[in-house]
C-alpha cells in the first residue's frame, strides 16, 4: 500500500500532518505523534504581537532607564544579549525537534505585517525548518478597506517572505475573500508552495451576566471539513504546483478520505489529536488503509480528486445546484405543520 504524497516539494509517507497546537512544544509528544504515524509536524504558531511586545519591553528596560546614575548604565545593565527571547526559544526548539525526528518539520509564523517576519523567517530557514506556514490571521474590521487592499496585504507579505527565504511557504488561509479563486491564483503567482484550508477565525462571546466579551473556543466537528473539502475539489487540477492543504474537522478516517477524494496532498489534524491523543492519527491511518483496499486500490494517486470538481458528471454540485438540491429534498419533521 503506497501512501506516499508531495507536500510542499517535500516527498513525505502519508498525507496526515498535525497541524500548529501546542503538541509540537514538546519533544515526547512530537516523537509520539511521529510514532503514531504523522508524516510532518506542523509547530505551534510564533505570534507576531508576543514577538513584538517582547522586544519593546527590553527595549524598555535596558536602553530607556530615566532613574539612578546614567554614567554606571553600561557597567550594571545586563547585556541584551544575555536574554532568551521567544524567538530563540522557538529556533532552539526548531532544532531540538530536527535532531529528534526523522520527518520535515514546519514552522509556523502568526502575523498580519511584514515587519519583523523576514529576519525571524531568516533565522527558522538556518535553524533548520523544513518550510514555513503564514498564518495571516487578519480581520477585516475596517469598513473603509477594500477587498483588493485585503488581498494585497496577503500578497506583499508573501513577496517579501518569498525575495528573502528559499524555504517552502505555505499559506493558511480564512474562507474570507470576495473571489477565493482567484487569490490563491495570485499567491502561487507569487511564490505560494501550497495552501492550508481553511484557518478558523475563533469568535468572541458575550458574558450576559457581566456585560463584557470572552474569549469562546469551539473545537472543530467533521461538518467543518466540507468547507475546506469543496473548494479543494473546485481547485484541484487548477493551479500547476500548488500544494493542497484542508484543514479543520478532520476527526474520522472518513473526514481524511473525503477530502483525499476532494483532491488534497494532505489533511492537518489539531482538535482531534488534543482531545484524543497521538494515538488518534493511527486510528485514522489504519481506517485509510483499510478503505483503500476495500476500494482496490494501492496507492493515492489511485482516488485523489477521483470526486473532484474536474471528474464528477456535473460540477455545479459544488456550486449553486447543491443549494437548490438541498432546499428541494427537505423535509419536515413529523407533527410539524405547514
Amino acid at each position: 500500500m503506497d501512501l506516499t504524497t508531495k507536500y510542499l516539494g517535500l516527498d513525505i509517507k502519508n498525507p496526515l500532518v498535525p497541524s500548529a497546537s501546542p503538541l509540537t512544544r514538546s519533544i515526547a509528544m512530537a516523537r509520539e505523534l511521529e510514532d503514531n504515524g504523522a508524516a510532518a509536524v506542523i509547530m505551534w504558531s510564533l505570534f507576531e504581537e508576543a514577538v513584538t511586545a517582547e522586544s519593546e519591553s527590553m527595549v524598555r528596560f535596558l536602553h530607556h532607564q530615566d532613574t539612578g546614575f546614567g554614567e554606571a548604565e553600561a557597567g550594571f545593565l545586563p547585556a541584551w544579549s544575555d536574554f532568551e527571547n521567544g524567538l530563540d526559544l522557538y529556533l532552539e526548539n526548531v532544532r531540538r525537534l530536527k535532531e529528534s525526528l526523522a520527518i520535515p518539520v514546519i514552522a509556523s509564523l502568526n502575523g498580519v505585517t511584514p515587519s519583523g517576519w523576514i529576519s525571524a523567517a531568516k533565522d527558522l530557514q538556518q535553524a533548520g525548518a523544513d518550510a514555513l506556514e503564514l498564518n495571516v490571521y487578519y480581520i477585516a474590521g475596517d469598513i473603509a478597506q477594500t477587498g483588493p487592499q485585503v488581498e494585497d496585504r496577503y500578497l506583499t507579505l508573501l513577496r517579501e517572505l518569498r525575495g528573502q527565504v528559499a524555504l517552502p511557504i505555505n499559506m493558511k488561509l480564512s474562507p474570507a475573500f470576495s473571489s477565493l479563486g482567484n487569490t490563491i491564483k495570485q499567491m502561487a503567482a507569487a511564490g505560494a508552495n501550497g495552501v492550508a484550508l481553511f484557518n478558523r477565525f475563533y469568535q468572541p462571546d458575550i458574558n450576559i451576566e457581566g456585560l463584557r466579551l470572552q474569549p469562546s473556543l469551539q473545537p472543530s466537528t467533521s461538518a467543518d471539513a466540507l468547507l475546506a473539502m469543496r473548494w479543494i475539489a473546485m481547485l484541484y487540477g487548477r493551479i500547476d504546483g500548488l500544494s493542497l492543504g484542508a484543514t479543520g474537522g478532520v476527526h474520522t478516517p472518513e473526514d481524511a478520505i473525503k477530502l483525499l477524494l476532494a483532491g488534497a496532498d494532505v489533511v492537518h489534524l489539531c482538535s482531534s489529536l488534543l482531545s484524543r491523543g497521538p494515538g488518534h492519527l493511527s486510528h485514522i491511518l489504519s481506517g485509510l488503509t483499510e478503505w483503500m483496499e476495500e476500494q482496490g486500490f494501492e496507492s493515492l494517486d489511485d482516488f485523489r480528486g477521483r470526486v473532484s470538481a474536474l471528474a464528477v458528471p456535473n460540477p455545479a454540485e459544488f456550486e449553486r445546484a447543491n443549494y437548490v438540491n438541498v432546499l428541494d429534498s427537505f423535509s419536515f419533521s413529523a407533527g410539524v405543520m405547514v
